[in-house]
């Protein structure tokens, strides 16, 4: 049985909290995590529309971009159109969950997705994050090894940047005298013993610990294993806000429009284009991502693809030579709820995942610009 609760690890497993800007709303913001799950609806907005199709294909959970509840609220009743939303989500047991700029800032996140459909190389973070890490370490017998091993990886340790199921071994002799009130795995009580052990290393971030604390224990066989946690400086390149990365060519700004509009399927952005006519460099922010404007300046970008951006940071990023592309809001972050999905059903084979339908793409008023550079 899937419970919502298995679901959210997974997600701050992918996505953790700790990425989420401090304005931000994330995690689970409605119902219970402890309900069964059977089905799944990811989307970029809740809207009565996007609750009204959760309710009617039995979902248990919902899975949203821009988090509900943004702002303290002191009363929900059915006299507001929120309201009136949650009530029926509530009736019906649904669970509401955002990820948001955790998503957003997270390393194969929403930023990183877009970066992939440029194909942008040597990419970095605009905003690099430095997350709390430990060090755990563990001493297990040889037969449990693989056993506690895989115990921590499903956790969420073990990770560091793009690899996963990382952690080292070394063997060596452990010793013990169990009392009278112990009941040694291995060995006998009332005298020392001395066991063939393994030293099993792994890095965890702060998100997971208690987690992988708790499957650490449950897996091995000791009563009283030996566990070492280890505070680690924060570690550079496991996620931060946007993405700074290199074209495969140099392209002129029009050359680049034409090139965004293809990769994200559009038929046309808003481009502010700088005198520039070779731009190899591209900052890229989901969503209104004027707030990295000055990110991407400082970091040498002589592009800024985002969503939308309010008119005087549009003057003042060509004031300063940087081209600037306006995909629109929906369009930079309805494909990573997309994705999303398909990346939950396969983590989920028994779980019916799926985006929206009744969420709709907004009217798009920018030019239409031609289809290849």
């Amino acid at each position: 049985m899937i419970r919502i609760s298995d679901i959210i690890h997974v997600l701050e497993r992918w996505f953790p909290l700790q990425l989420a800007e401090p304005w931000d709303n994330v995690g689970l913001l409605w119902g219970d995590d402890r309900t069964e799950a059977k089905a799944v609806l990811t989307c970029l907005t809740l809207t009565p529309d996007v609750a009204q199709e959760a309710i009617h294909e039995g979902a248990q959970l919902i899975v949203v971009h821009h988090p509900i509840l943004f702002r303290p609220v002191q009363r929900i009743t059915a006299a507001t159109e929120e309201g009136k939303m949650l009530l029926s989500l509530a009736q019906k047991g649904i669970a509401v969950y955002s990820p948001h700029t955790s998503f957003d800032n997270a390393p194969g996140g929403i930023n990183d997705l877009l970066c992939d459909r440029l194909g942008l190389e040597s990419r970095r973070a605009l905003r690099p994050a430095n997350l709390p890490h430990y060090k755990l370490v563990v001493f297990v017998p040889a037969s449990h090894l693989e056993v506690v091993r895989q115990a921590l990886f499903a956790a969420g340790a073990g990770i560091i940047g793009a690899y996963r199921e990382c952690s080292f071994t070394v063997s060596g002799t452990g010793t013990f005298f169990g009392t009278e009130s112990t009941q040694p795995a291995v060995g006998q009580k009332g005298r020392r013993e001395e066991v063939a052990e393994h030293r099993l290393e792994v890095i965890c971030p702060e998100s997971t610990l208690e987690r992988a604390l708790q499957e650490l224990r449950r897996a091995h066989p000791y009563e009283e294993p030996a566990v070492d946690v280890y505070p680690l400086r924060g570690l550079p390149g496991t996620g931060g806000a946007g993405r700074l990365g290199r074209l495969p060519r140099p392209m002129s700004p029009e050359q680049l429009a034409a090139h965004v509009c293809q990769a994200l399927s559009l038929t046309g952005l808003e481009l502010i284009a700088s005198a520039a006519t070779r731009i190899e460099w591209v900052a890229v922010s989901c969503g209104a991502g004027a707030a990295h404007l000055d990110d991407a300046l400082a970091q040498g970008a002589q592009a800024f693809l985002t969503g939308e951006m309010r008119f005087h940071d549009q003057v003042r990023a060509r004031q300063h030579g940087l081209t600037v592309l306006l995909a629109g809001h929906y369009q930079t972050e309805r494909p990573g709820v997309e994705e999303l999905a398909r990346r939950l059903a396969q983590h989920f084979p028994g779980l019916r995942v799926w985006t929206s339908q009744a969420e709709t793409t907004p009217v798009c008023l920018y030019p239409a610009l031609p289809s290849g550079p």
